[in-house]
């Protein structure tokens, strides 16, 4: 009997360690804007850079590739960092877009992009998450 009382005990624990993981994350769900729809009308009006203009040149691809090489190397990134859209178009013109942590970060990436031989001139559209991730 006491062999019965445990397990539903253990039971009733995972239960509701599971229940309060899980109320944790509806929070932020309610907080967070699931969409970006903003974002996406903005792209199609034609005058930001996508990915779509990335140049298909070799040495702007290996712009690209160096670039993001640098960035994903440099452990004081976050993550959201390291997925930021580098676009290289023909004659060596970065754009950096996506979102970042903090002011930091955009400054740091700046920083790599402009070092990277190759590289004309540096567009930096990162944009600072508000209140962060």
């Amino acid at each position: 009997m006491n062999g019965i009382r445990m397990r539903s005990f253990h039971y009733l624990m995972i239960i509701l360690m599971m229940t309060a993981i899980g109320c944790g994350n509806t929070e932020k769900a309610e907080n967070a804007e699931p969409d970006n729809t903003a974002v996406n009308a903005r792209d199609r009006g034609g005058e930001p850079v996508t990915p779509m203009d990335q140049s298909n040149n070799e040495a702007d691809l290996a712009v690209t590739q160096s670039i993001r090489q640098a960035i994903v190397a440099n452990d004081s990134l976050s993550i959201a960092a390291k997925n930021i859209k580098i676009i290289t178009t023909v004659g060596g013109l970065v754009t950096l877009r996506g979102p970042v942590m903090n002011e930091s970060e955009r400054a740091q990436i700046e920083a790599t992009a402009k070092q990277v031989a190759g590289v004309t001139q540096v567009n930096n559209q990162l944009e600072v998450a508000s209140g962060g991730y």
